[in-house]
């Protein structure tokens, strides 16, 4: 038997204090109080004090917990300040992702549309010029709403070798065929606010043929064949009545209109002559040539067409909305058109990217062209709301298309 069951365990645990335990040594030879046959319960063997490994009893003190509650608060606001700014940059980024993807797909398209387009002087175009154009063109800055028989935004209709719309099949036509050619036009719906496509840019793709009789009767399945002029695309001069009137029409129906562009609601464009000028006249006016329309010429002159687009996000375009049904329009009408907007270059001439400049002026302000932004005052020219954060979502794009005319 082991001496030392019966010795003492002492323990000290007294305001911090470590604590110790009293072990036996117990060694090789036998405890002489078993030798001699001594009473074991009065003799206390060798023993050593052992520093137990607990920690101690010591707490902390009411200060140490208030500067330590302190700067725990201090971290979480640090961290929730850091989560609140990365949200809002998110949140931001999201929307800029929202109008980059729409206004890529918009562009590119047009890119298409516009690399085939026909390029004779035996056909027409419906475009931007001071003849044969019934849109706008004397500009409509500040809140000024276009005025009778002109647009907010512009309108653009030519032939380009793309596939048409492919009707749906009829008891006539069972298995329609894309044409092979096209008119295509472009324009922002101004119907009224009720019209799902109001303010949104919508695309038609008109299916046609080169050759062959005009259909009989209303079938829009059978696809009419291509106008050569005198004929033209709009009601003119030499064709009163126009083969194609809803192409240059900014609210008549027409089922081969498609919303391309549902966030862009502004839509102007102007032409880069080849002699370098930057206009909204498709044609080059100096002497020589001293050209006054497209007749014999076509678009011969343009080097380039430049199209700018504004686009708002789903969720800015809500906001808008609710603030006012009027607000979007006239926030339109707020940004110039390419003759109103001020010109930056030698004597007052257009650059490319003027106009672009202005629109970002007029939203969110400039003070070297004394515009205060709306995004700063919450309101159009023409006295309507509109939330800043919702002006924020709002990314103004420009792309230009070389014609590769001869």
């Amino acid at each position: 038997m082991i001496a030392g069951s019966h010795c003492i365990n002492r323990r000290r645990c007294s305001q911090g204090a470590a604590r110790r335990r009293v072990f036996p040594v117990v060694t090789g030879d036998i405890c002489p109080a078993h030798e001699s046959g001594y009473n074991i319960d009065n003799i206390a063997c060798k023993s050593i004090e052992v520093a137990n490994a607990t920690p101690g009893c010591e707490a902390f003190t009411l200060a140490e917990i208030l500067v330590s509650v302190f700067v725990l608060g201090i971290i979480v606001i640090m961290v929730a300040q850091l989560m609140t700014s990365a949200t809002a940059i998110t949140r931001a980024g999201n929307k800029h992702v929202d109008t980059d993807t729409q206004a890529r797909e918009v562009l590119d398209r047009m890119a298409l549309d516009f690399s085939q387009m026909l390029k004779r002087i035996d056909v027409d175009y419906y475009v931007k010029g001071p003849a044969n154009y019934v849109g706008h063109g004397n500009g409509h800055g500040w809140g000024h709403r276009p005025p009778p028989g002109q647009l907010g935004s512009d309108q653009i209709a030519f032939f380009s070798e793309v596939l048409g719309y492919n009707p749906t099949p009829s008891a006539g036509v069972p298995n329609p065929v894309p044409g092979s050619i096209s008119l295509v036009a472009y324009r922002i719906n101004q119907n009224t606010s009720t019209d799902p496509a109001y303010l949104r840019l919508q695309r038609m793709g008109k299916r046609l043929i080169w050759n062959g009789t005009p259909p009989s009767g209303n079938d829009s399945n059978n696809p009419r064949p291509m106008a050569f002029l005198p004929l033209t695309i709009a009601p003119s001069t030499t064709d009163a009545s126009g083969r194609w009137p809803t192409s240059v029409s900014a609210s008549a129906a027409d089922a081969d209109y498609e919303t391309i562009g549902p966030g862009v609601f502004r839509f102007e464009y102007y032409y880069l002559l080849k002699n370098g000028r930057v206009t909204d006249v498709p044609w080059n006016t100096d002497s020589p040539p001293g050209h006054t329309s497209l007749a014999g010429i076509g678009l011969s002159d343009v080097e380039a067409i430049v199209v700018a687009i504004a686009v708002i996000d789903p969720a800015g375009r809500a906001l808008i909305d609710a603030a006012s049904l009027t607000s979007l329009l006239d926030l339109a009408a707020d940004m110039d058109d390419f003759a109103t907007a001020p010109g930056r270059g030698v004597g007052g001439a257009h650059q490319i990217g003027d106009m672009e400049y202005r629109w970002k002026g007029i939203l969110f302000g400039d003070a070297s062209q004394g515009l205060p932004g709306v995004v700063n005052t919450g309101l159009t020219g023409n006295g309507t709301p509109v939330p800043p954060d919702a002006v924020k979502a709002i990314r103004i794009y420009n792309r230009y298309f070389d014609l590769k005319s001869l």
